[in-house]
């Protein structure tokens, strides 16, 4: 009889050994990605900063653990998601979204992959002490992955957000996508859709056979970072802070706008449909980062390429 339990122990770990593995060369199976949890973005003037970002998504930004020095302006949407506005270097040139986080459903399954393509990255406490692994992407992007459950239980923050005052009038709902320059798209792909399972979700140009944007979702999810090639290397402030970007999804983008007008929002550009079909409008940060607001799903047919994955929803 022990012999017979202790085969059968020895099959359990046989099969536990193969779920956690894949078939070729014994690469550990991807977590579940199953979106964006966390966007950081640097200013250099964090008052001013607060006020354009409580303006753009219609609600309080609030500031926690406000006995660190200089305290974050955080944002908490509907959906879970942050927006962590922090202080930054005045003279940077570079990206000023500073980090992006996605939720994953086991960070111990994620850190075997990791380790099996030999990507270098760093446990790390994230929210309230919660664990976290972080890394630099190909690009040098900081990236953080983060449990599932930090996204839809934002309550685990140190101090509850003060209810907005604001009119409920198409409130942005989640974190859609965030974009970032891209110079070497092969080296991405290898990180992001070889390595993480990321796909083309949607990809296209200024000029209908030229591709200057791709839209590489999670896969398990319908959030997405956008990669912005053909940026040339001697781009400006302006044009850097166009392309390192985030977009938040609204469920109608000429409600958002009047509910920008009447939060005080002086932009002079109007809602456009984009190259992609999807409505959307620009706003830019007091340190010229782009926060685009998009509708959720396109209303006329994209150009240069057809959608291959689900449209996110409010």
């Amino acid at each position: 009889m022990n012999k017979i339990l202790a085969l059968v122990g020895a099959i359990m770990m046989l099969a536990v050994a193969l779920v956690m593995t894949c078939w070729s060369g014994g690469v550990p199976v991807r977590p579940k990605i199953l979106g964006i949890s966390q966007v950081r973005i640097s200013v250099t003037n964090l008052t001013a900063a607060r006020q354009f970002y409580s303006d753009a998504t219609s609600m309080d930004i609030t500031c926690h653990w406000c006995e660190t020095s200089p305290p974050p302006a955080v944002a908490v949407f509907p959906s879970g998601q942050r927006l962590d506005v922090v202080l930054g270097d005045p003279a940077a040139h570079s990206s000023r979204v500073t980090e992006l986080a996605f939720a994953v459903d086991d960070l111990k399954l994620l850190e075997q992959l990791l380790q099996a393509n030999k990507i270098p990255f760093q446990e790390a406490e994230s929210i309230a002490g919660l664990p976290s692994v972080v890394l630099k992407d190909p690009e040098g992007n900081a990236v953080r992955f983060v449990p599932s459950f930090i996204t839809v239980r934002p309550k685990v923050l140190g101090k509850q957000e003060k209810p907005s005052t604001r009119p409920d009038a198409s409130l942005p709902r989640r974190i859609i996508h965030a974009g970032f320059v891209v110079r070497d798209r092969a080296a991405m792909d290898k990180f992001y859709k070889d390595v993480l399972g990321f796909h083309v979700y949607w990809s296209g140009g200024m000029k209908d056979r030229e591709t200057d944007w791709v839209d590489m979702q999670v896969p398990d999810g319908t959030d997405w970072i956008e990669y912005m090639l053909n940026v040339p290397v001697e781009a400006d402030k302006h044009t850097l802070g166009v392309m390192n970007h985030v977009a938040i999804g609204v469920p109608d983008i000429h409600a958002a706008q009047q509910q920008l007008i009447k939060n005080g929002w002086k932009g002079t550009e109007q809602p456009k449909i984009g190259r992609d079909g999807k409505w959307q409008l620009n706003l830019y940060d007091p340190d010229d980062t782009r926060v685009e607001l998009m509708e959720f799903t396109p209303v006329e047919k994209p150009c240069c390429s057809e959608y291959t994955g689900p449209h996110p929803k409010p």
